[in-house]
């Protein structure tokens, strides 16, 4: 057998073992579900060596999608890590045997303080399995591993089955894009959804403001100046009226040669700026730039009052595309 044949034995196995876990869902799911959803603590996934890693995963997959959760290494638990669980808490244990001794250990603890356990096992029969409020069955016909011992299909599985309880709690919690953002400040999606004009704008002394009856050299001093690329247009009362750009001043030159510096700002500008809110997002600022092919847009208030500029570049370096 050569390599891609042996890859794609291994991801027909594993696929197998995801697919088989289909017609396994019962009652115990639901009740799973149920407890994690009414607890009023925290999910404790724990799991030894490769059930551990995947345990990790699922931790981390529960926190970022509405339930607070986090991994506790079941050997480090036996010597003083338990001080995490409460009795509010619920215990998720993996263990493809049922029988891992220092997930074993953990049971006359959990007992005690009526900590709610979850089972996530191979074996329905196994010590962990009796021991759980409910066992979700994981397991596999077999490994993909050509020894038949390496865990692979079924840390797949339960890496599955883990997803597949974070998105029923996800569903049953009706978490959305915006939930799922707050818990990822940095990333994307997040700073799609939560960085604002006003938190990218150009404003007070930065902002470039010129008056209608200012001259072009003027506009080139304000252009130039702040490093926008445009001079807004305002009246005495810092209402916009037009907006005057870098190319603007091009093109009168081209059209009028010297003679353009001896015009009012009032007769080259635009009189229909684009203009946002400070409150819109930046990613609706970058779509409006991107649609009308422009560089800057005017932030101003309902009053048509000038508060800054957004520029193009100042969106795209915070990622937001």
């Amino acid at each position: 057998m050569n390599i891609i044949d042996i890859a794609k034995t291994v991801l027909l196995i594993e696929a197998d073992a995801i697919h088989g876990l289909i017609n396994r869902l019962d009652d115990n799911f639901e009740k799973a579900i149920e407890i994690i959803y009414h607890s009023k603590g925290r999910v404790v996934v724990t799991g030894m060596g490769k059930s551990g890693l995947v345990g990790k995963k699922i931790a981390a997959t529960l926190a970022s999608t509405g339930t607070p959760a986090f991994f506790m290494h079941p050997a480090e638990a036996s010597h003083g890590d338990l001080g995490m669980v409460t009795s509010d808490d619920v215990i998720v244990a993996i263990s493809n045997s049922g029988e891992t001794d220092e997930i074993i250990a953990l049971i006359p603890f959990l007992k005690r303080f009526d900590v709610s356990l979850i089972a996530m096992t191979g074996n329905s029969a196994s010590t962990l399995a009796r021991a759980g409020n409910v066992n979700i069955d994981i397991s596999v016909e077999e490994e993909a591993c050509t020894l038949g011992v390496v865990p692979t299909a079924s840390t797949t599985a339960t890496l599955a089955m883990g997803d597949a309880l974070a998105v029923a709690l996800l569903k049953k919690r009706g978490f959305r894009q915006e939930d799922f953002a707050r818990f990822h400040p940095r990333g994307s999606l997040g700073k799609k959804l939560f960085v604002r004009v006003k938190d990218l704008m150009h404003s007070g002394d930065l902002l470039p403001l010129i008056k209608p009856e200012a001259s072009i050299a003027d506009a080139l001093i304000e252009i130039s100046t702040k490093r926008l690329g445009v001079a807004v247009v305002t009246d005495a009362d810092n209402t916009v009226l037009g907006i005057v750009t870098d190319g603007d001043v091009r093109r009168g030159i081209e059209k009028w040669g010297k003679s353009f510096f001896d015009r009012q700002i009032s007769e080259v500008m635009s009189e229909s700026p684009k203009l946002i809110s400070e409150d819109e997002l930046a990613a609706k600022a970058l779509g409006i730039m991107e649609k009308h092919s422009i560089t800057s847009l005017v932030v101003a208030g309902q009053d048509r009052r000038a508060l800054g500029v957004v520029h193009l570049h100042d969106v795209l370096k915070q990622g937001i595309a």
